[in-house]
């Protein structure tokens, strides 16, 4: 052990105390985890992408629109990239739903689903319910004709054909985006009952699936409102929402204002709202000014750069293996509904419109080889020319296309929706309401 001290000692002296003989360098060899993709993305500028900016405003200034009520704001994960009045406040339109859809999964899960409850008071009797029907409402935003149908059939099922007293509304409950609960209620009285469907009802039981029944459950009162549930109110059966994904997904398609509304009121209101989404993210009070969760109205304030943080935001609250940012925004190549009819933008780019009297915006995110995801935000203010707007907003994002190479993933390209609209599967029977022949009732 001595000896070989002593030459490891030896090694020492020899090699480094002797200044005038250089030692041997060995070649620094990177470890396998430096090698992957993530750490090869580009951290630096790319000049190319600021000069497509200027290119795209200079045309529209050409064109007699002002320079100075246009903003663009384009990033890598960590990077600026591009940029024109990027913290400039602008009207926004329709991109408010990116703050709507953040601070709707800040507060729910992905997976939260709205929950409508159906009581009853009196006892039942050979399919005659001997007093009123209750609906409390549970702020589900997308309760249509199709889960009202599901419902009545529920409570058929349940053994409920005839209502001899109300039909009495508690909570929040819309149907068919009406925040009206009496007119919500009347609407549910139609849909749980097929001798009353108009022409739009019976239209969506067309396209529920094959087999579906027409259900039927007379009320023989009115609809009601009522504040509180009786004291001596029996849960009969429990209907859930789409999942929370799903119907961020279908308004940001669509870009549907009932919902953001329904969704913003049970987030404190527009402003409030935006107030939170602002603290959280540290974005300046100016670039980020909401007056409600849809979007309607041209005080709803939002700068490029904002814009582009809430999705980035968006993108890092969503913490699951089945579910990405695609699956909450409308995807070019995989969505030709809603926002996206007539759009020519390169395929597998996720994007959210907005739309005014003299707005036109567009957000979102470019799956890139050469810096991961891009996002981006372009917003036009101050004529008419929407149509010249959205064509210019796709031919931006067409020659970054050609700047870059595009990686979507196929997962992006693929709708995995599973649920649909009346699924009996989304209702729970609590306690049976079914009778049998003499009478006698079960809790």
């Amino acid at each position: 052990m001595l000896k070989a001290i002593s030459f490891g000692l030896a090694g020492f002296v020899t090699n480094f105390l002797q200044p005038d003989v250089p030692p041997d360098i060995i070649p620094y060899r990177p470890l396998v985890w430096e090698s992957a993709a993530v750490f090869q993305l580009s951290y630096q500028d790319d000049p190319t992408v600021q000069q497509l900016v200027e290119r795209y405003i200079n045309q529209l200034g050409e064109q007699g629109k002002s320079i100075n009520r246009q903003g663009i704001w384009i990033q890598s994960q960590w990077v600026p990239l591009g940029q024109h009045q990027g913290t400039q406040a602008l009207s926004a339109a329709s991109l408010t739903k990116v703050a709507t859809t953040l601070a709707a999964i800040n507060k729910w899960s992905l997976t939260h689903q709205f929950q409508t409850a159906i009581y009853r008071t009196g006892s039942v009797n050979n399919g005659v319910l001997n007093g009123d029907l209750i609906i409390a409402g549970g702020s589900d935003p997308l309760f249509v004709w199709e889960e009202a149908i599901a419902v009545g059939n529920a409570l058929n099922a349940a053994g409920i054909r005839q209502v001899q007293g109300n039909l009495i509304v508690v909570g929040d409950f819309a149907m068919n985006y009406a925040i009206d609960p009496i007119v919500s209620g009347q609407t549910l009285r139609m849909g749980i009952d097929h001798r009353l469907w108009n022409d739009e009802a019976s239209r969506q039981h067309r396209s529920m699936k094959a087999g579906t029944a027409k259900p039927q459950v007379a009320i023989s009162g009115n609809v009601q409102r009522a504040e509180a549930l009786p004291g001596n109110a029996a849960k009969i059966l429990v209907h859930r929402s789409l999942v929370l994904s799903e119907i961020l997904k279908l308004m940001n398609i669509y870009s549907n204002n009932a919902i953001a509304e329904m969704i913003a009121q049970n987030l404190g209101g527009g402003p409030q709202m935006g107030k939170q989404v602002a603290q959280d993210l540290e974005i300046p009070e100016n670039e980020l000014q909401l007056i409600n969760g849809s979007g309607l109205g041209v005080e709803n304030r939002i700068s490029p750069r904002a814009a582009v943080m809430m999705f980035q935001a968006i993108d890092r609250s969503i913490d699951s293996e089945t579910l990405a940012i695609s699956d909450l925004f409308p995807v070019a190549g995989r969505d030709t509904r809603g926002t996206m009819i007539d759009r020519k933008m390169p395929k597998g780019i996720i994007a959210k419109t907005g739309t005014l009297n003299q707005v036109s915006a567009l957000a979102g995110m470019i799956p890139t080889s050469e810096h991961g995801d891009v996002w981006f935000a372009i917003i036009n203010n101050g004529t008419w020319d929407i149509r010249g707007y959205r064509k210019q907003q796709d031919q931006l994002l067409q020659s970054l296309d050609g700047h870059w190479q595009l990686t979507p993933l196929a997962s992006m390209l693929i709708d995995i929706s599973k649920d649909f609209f009346g699924n009996p599967e989304r209702i729970e029977l609590v306690s049976s309401a079914a009778l049998v022949n003499d009478g006698t009732s079960s809790e």
